[in-house]
Parts: structure tokens; C-alpha cells; sequence
């Protein structure tokens, strides 16, 4: 009895192993579908095509003169998802890695004086003290307090940060406060006509103005220098605080092919190949 026992479970392991790699489906009889429902030609299709997103397009003008066109922008850097954790992330980032606090308190042992016992330490009906600088008394040391300076200094993976500059552009895109100009020519460095010609053409209360390369034209330099709701900026030193911190964003052309070509190589480089205390090689 015990012999057939064996043979009978063994004959249902083979048969469960057995179908494991034939065709038959592992449901029950119930719930498979006839033969006659099922699609071949279904079966033999690929998955379907991935469809790019569209480009967006942005009007192209000049400072002083009517729109020239439209020029197309790159969607994985202007049309990217909104991330407002990412925003936030890097917002914080900026705000703390370069501060330090100075507050700096005194421990009982740097406190001035307290090197007798106020009283004896029974007979005087009083709790008993051993110094006059304990953080009990008043004028003593402070216990747990601020030991400055201290530094918040934290880096973010360079992926984060570039994600967030990506959704500031993204952002500004979408809510129609980027604008496109094909150069920082203007024909006169008061101030007074550059805001006139930013009241004219809607750029908003607070503009950000940013052109590749630190050699801008002087007219702009001076018309710029004591406005304070009018920055100028290169492009390498764009971050997402600036961005968030105005309210329109003036690109250049070149400004707009620069940073593409930046922010998307970052999307195809390996990670392991560059530590983080090594600069970039093949920055482009």
C-alpha cells in the first residue's frame, strides 16, 4: 500500500511538472476561454507604438520690435511632468546648503565665576547648590543649547537637481511667463525704457533676463543695475530658485539651445562612471 501511495503522487508531480512546460494553461477549465473568442492575429501583434510628445512652440521676438516667429522647444525639458516635490527638494536645497549658524551658547564650565559653593550643604534649610552657574540659576550656563557654528551643508544627486530645473522651465512654460528673444540689444540703457517695454509687452511684475556667456551688452547691464524686480543672469548660473522667485522668465535663443543640450545629456550619461568628487569630462 505504501509503494502504490508513492507511485500515484509521483504520477501527479510529473503531471503538474509536465504541464508547467506545455502549452495548457494553469486555470481551471472554467475560466479559460474558448477557442473561438480568442484572436490569432491578436496574439502575433507587438506592443504598440510609443508616440513622442508633441514640441512645444514658443513665439521668438525681439526686445524692441514685433515677434519674428515661432521657434520649437525640446519637450523632455520644456514639457516634462510637474513634480512639486522635486520644486521643493531643490528649493530647500538652495536655501540651506550654504547656510551656517553662529548662535552659540555657554555650557556651565564657560561661564564666569561659580568656584564656591553658595552654602553649606545641609543645616540652611535650603535645596542644595554646588555653584552659582548651574543652568538652574539665573546667569548660569546653558544646558543643550546651540554649539555654533553649524553647518546645513547637503548635496542632492545631481538627477534631482537637474529634474527640478527642468520642471521650473516646465512650469514657466505652461503658465505662458517664458518668452523667447533672439538677442539683449537695446537701443538705450534707461531704465525707464526698459520698463516701459516690459509693461508693453506683459513680461509681468518681476522678470529674470538670461543670456549664455557673462559678457552682456551695455546697455543692458546699465538699464538692469538699480532695478531691483529686473535680474540679469548667465546661463550657467540659472537655478530654481531664481526661476521661482520671478515672475517671467526671458530666454535668448542661444540660451535656449544651451541649456537642452546641458540638461539632456544628463539623461544619457552612466552614473557609475563618474564619482561624485570627480567633475564631468564630457560635459558638452
Amino acid at each position: 500500500m505504501f509503494r502504490c501511495s508513492v507511485v500515484l503522487c509521483g504520477r501527479g508531480a510529473a503531471k503538474r511538472f509536465a504541464s508547467s512546460f506545455s502549452s495548457e494553461s494553469a486555470l481551471p477549465p472554467n475560466l479559460l476561454l474558448p477557442s473561438n473568442l480568442v484572436d490569432p492575429a491578436r496574439l502575433r501583434r507587438g506592443p504598440p507604438p510609443r508616440l513622442a510628445p508633441p514640441s512645444p512652440q514658443q513665439t521668438l521676438e525681439r526686445l524692441d520690435a514685433e515677434p519674428l516667429g515661432l521657434t520649437e522647444l525640446h519637450p523632455d525639458v520644456f514639457a516634462v511632468r510637474p513634480r512639486l516635490d522635486i520644486l521643493h527638494q531643490v528649493e530647500t536645497w538652495q536655501r540651506n546648503f550654504k547656510r551656517v549658524s553662529h548662535a552659540h551658547t555657554k555650557v556651565r564650565g564657560e561661564v564666569r565665576g561659580g568656584g564656591k559653593k553658595p552654602w553649606n550643604q545641609k543645616g540652611t534649610g535650603r535645596a542644595r547648590h554646588g555653584s552659582i552657574r548651574s543652568p538652574l540659576w539665573r546667569g548660569g550656563g546653558v544646558a543643550n543649547g546651540p554649539r555654533g557654528p553649524t553647518s546645513y551643508y547637503y548635496m542632492l544627486p545631481m538627477k534631482v537637481r537637474v529634474q527640478g530645473l527642468k520642471v521650473a522651465l516646465s512650469s514657466k512654460m505652461a503658465q505662458d511667463y517664458l518668452y523667447v528673444v533672439d538677442s539683449l540689444e537695446l537701443p538705450s540703457p534707461d531704465p525707464q525704457y526698459l520698463l516701459d517695454l516690459i509693461k508693453h509687452k506683459h513680461w509681468g511684475g518681476s522678470v529674470l533676463i538670461v543670456d549664455v556667456g557673462e559678457d552682456f551688452s551695455e546697455n543692458i547691464l546699465r538699464a538692469t543695475a538699480n532695478l531691483k524686480t529686473v535680474n540679469i543672469i548667465p546661463a550657467l548660473g540659472l537655478n530654481v530658485h531664481s526661476m521661482l522667485k520671478h515672475e517671467a522668465l526671458v530666454l535668448t535663443l542661444s540660451t535656449v539651445r544651451f541649456l537642452e543640450e546641458k540638461l539632456l545629456w544628463h539623461d544619457e550619461r552612466f552614473m557609475s562612471l563618474y564619482p561624485f568628487a570627480l567633475p564631468y569630462s564630457d560635459l558638452p
